[in-house]
């Protein structure tokens, strides 16, 4: 059981095997600025020896057996079946699925949704970094038709992401979201013309119970404007990224 304050437990029903946390600010990292303290990544400007020691500090803070496989995040769907791949190499995927124990799946985000699964009988779980193009896309889906189970033997958390009260978009993402069920409707908010707020989160929970994942947990967040989270809207090119991990025991 995590009892550190520097991080967030998801709050759903999962097996016993199975184990999630989500990074805050406050970790255990050295990261300076813009990027204090606790950075997880690697490619959004901080110093990379302060990033490898953030990570490093990872495995101790979550009795993890080995450090979290991190992945290169494109906004695609693409899914990486660590049991298969080298587990030295970052995978270009925003996605990650694995059936062995030991092995923790990470995203990174900083207003993009997290989404972790885990099927019923804790066999597998798997990770999603959806922004609103992956999202739309399918990066759940995908995420999903990796897992060995049908989606109705597997559950989801949602994770901190940017609220729809802090997340306005151009009509061209409520159109794209629109074109696939027009119920997706009620996730948007006029505020001016062409423009809305978009529920990220909403949008998630209904693609996943229109797949049959009937247990959608998590949601309610908004990383703009809670200090514990990294945000690229309120921070601008130099925030950092906070990390969602699930893995089995």
């Amino acid at each position: 059981m995590i009892r550190d304050a520097a991080w967030l437990v998801p709050d759903w029903p999962a097996p016993p095997g199975v184990r999630a946390a989500v990074s805050t600010r406050q970790g255990p990292g050295v990261s300076e600025g813009a990027y204090a303290r606790f950075n997880l990544g690697a490619r959004c400007g901080d110093q990379p020896g302060a990033v490898a020691a953030n990570r490093a500090a990872v495995p101790a803070a979550l009795g993890l057996a080995r450090p979290p496989h991190w992945l290169q995040q494109v906004h695609g769907i693409d899914v990486a079946e660590i049991d298969r791949l080298d587990l030295d190499v970052e995978p270009r995927a925003d996605a990650a699925v694995t059936g062995r124990a030991g092995e923790p799946l990470a995203i990174l985000t900083a207003d993009c949704l997290p989404v972790l699964f885990c099927t019923l009988d804790g066999g597998a779980v798997a990770a999603a970094h959806a922004g609103w193009r992956g999202l739309q896309a399918g990066v759940l889906e995908a995420a999903l038709a990796s897992l060995p189970a049908p989606p109705s033997q597997a559950m989801a958390w949602l994770g901190p992401c940017i609220g729809a009260p802090s997340y306005e978009v151009g009509e061209e993402v409520r159109d794209a979201f629109l074109a696939q069920d027009a119920g997706a409707a009620v996730c948007f908010m006029s505020t001016r013309p062409g423009h809305w707020l978009c529920d990220l989160a909403g949008l998630a929970r209904r693609r996943l119970h229109a797949a049959g994942v009937a247990g959608v947990h998590g949601g309610g967040f908004d990383t703009r404007t809670d200090a514990r989270f990294y945000s690229y809207r309120r921070d601008g090119a130099q925030s950092g990224r906070f990390a969602s991990l699930v893995w089995i025991v």
